[in-house]
Protein backbone atom coordinates (compact mmCIF):
# COMPACT_ATOMS: atom_id res chain seq x y z
CA UNK A 1 0.00 0.00 0.00
CA UNK A 2 1.70 3.37 -1.01
CA UNK A 3 -0.86 6.07 1.38
CA UNK A 4 0.42 8.47 3.26
CA UNK A 5 -1.83 10.58 5.81
CA UNK A 6 -1.33 14.39 5.88
CA UNK A 7 -0.22 16.29 8.93
CA UNK A 8 -0.58 14.75 12.32
CA UNK A 9 -3.30 11.71 10.93
CA UNK A 10 -2.76 7.80 10.95
CA UNK A 11 -3.96 4.87 9.41
CA UNK A 12 -5.11 2.08 11.34
CA UNK A 13 -6.13 -1.30 10.54
CA UNK A 14 -8.71 -2.83 12.88
CA UNK A 15 -8.68 -5.91 14.56
CA UNK A 16 -10.87 -8.12 14.13
CA UNK A 17 -14.09 -8.39 16.62
CA UNK A 18 -14.22 -11.36 18.99
CA UNK A 19 -15.93 -14.21 17.49
CA UNK A 20 -16.96 -16.45 21.10
CA UNK A 21 -17.01 -14.82 24.65
CA UNK A 22 -14.64 -16.18 26.96
CA UNK A 23 -17.50 -18.28 28.46
CA UNK A 24 -17.87 -20.17 25.18
CA UNK A 25 -21.23 -18.34 23.18
CA UNK A 26 -20.74 -17.57 19.83
CA UNK A 27 -20.98 -14.11 18.83
CA UNK A 28 -23.75 -13.67 15.84
CA UNK A 29 -22.55 -10.55 13.23
CA UNK A 30 -25.49 -8.88 13.81
CA UNK A 31 -24.72 -8.58 17.49
CA UNK A 32 -20.46 -8.02 17.07
CA UNK A 33 -19.30 -4.69 18.21
CA UNK A 34 -16.95 -2.15 16.89
CA UNK A 35 -13.25 -2.97 17.47
CA UNK A 36 -11.76 0.03 19.37
CA UNK A 37 -7.99 -1.18 18.79
CA UNK A 38 -5.90 -1.71 15.96
CA UNK A 39 -2.12 -1.62 14.57
CA UNK A 40 -0.91 1.68 12.78
CA UNK A 41 0.24 1.29 9.56
CA UNK A 42 1.17 4.73 8.32
CA UNK A 43 2.07 8.19 9.83
CA UNK A 44 2.05 11.13 8.72
CA UNK A 45 4.46 13.83 9.24
CA UNK A 46 3.52 15.87 12.42
CA UNK A 47 1.40 18.90 12.89
CA UNK A 48 2.71 22.37 12.69
CA UNK A 49 2.22 24.53 15.23
CA UNK A 50 1.83 28.53 15.41
CA UNK A 51 6.04 28.81 14.74
CA UNK A 52 5.74 27.01 11.57
CA UNK A 53 7.75 24.12 13.54
CA UNK A 54 6.41 20.43 12.59
CA UNK A 55 5.86 18.43 16.28
CA UNK A 56 5.92 14.81 15.62
CA UNK A 57 3.57 12.11 16.36
CA UNK A 58 4.09 9.87 19.20
CA UNK A 59 2.67 7.06 17.66
CA UNK A 60 4.73 5.31 15.50
CA UNK A 61 3.89 2.43 12.44
CA UNK A 62 3.26 -0.96 14.02
CA UNK A 63 2.08 0.03 17.09
CA UNK A 64 -0.57 -1.22 18.85
CA UNK A 65 -3.46 1.53 20.12
CA UNK A 66 -7.29 1.93 21.59
CA UNK A 67 -9.43 5.12 20.23
CA UNK A 68 -13.00 5.85 20.56
CA UNK A 69 -15.77 3.16 19.36
CA UNK A 70 -16.53 5.90 16.90
CA UNK A 71 -13.33 7.50 15.88
CA UNK A 72 -11.90 7.79 12.36
CA UNK A 73 -13.15 7.61 9.09
CA UNK A 74 -13.52 3.73 7.62
CA UNK A 75 -11.67 3.89 3.97
CA UNK A 76 -11.20 0.53 1.66
CA UNK A 77 -7.56 0.20 -0.12
CA UNK A 78 -7.01 -2.80 -2.25
CA UNK A 79 -9.93 -4.64 -0.71
CA UNK A 80 -8.90 -4.19 2.84
CA UNK A 81 -10.34 -1.66 5.52
CA UNK A 82 -8.33 0.84 7.08
CA UNK A 83 -9.21 3.85 9.32
CA UNK A 84 -7.94 7.27 9.07
CA UNK A 85 -7.89 9.38 11.87
CA UNK A 86 -5.95 12.27 13.83
CA UNK A 87 -3.37 11.16 16.07
CA UNK A 88 -5.66 13.23 19.15
CA UNK A 89 -8.55 10.17 18.46
CA UNK A 90 -6.02 7.78 19.96
CA UNK A 91 -6.36 6.87 23.41
CA UNK A 92 -3.35 4.76 24.32
CA UNK A 93 -0.38 2.87 22.96
CA UNK A 94 -0.60 -1.23 24.24
CA UNK A 95 2.46 -2.48 25.67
Amino acid sequence: MKLTPLHDRVIVKSSQPEEVTKGGIIIPDTAKEKPQQGEIIAVGKGKANEDGKITPLCVKVGDKVLYGKYSGTEITIDGADFLIMRESDIFAIIN
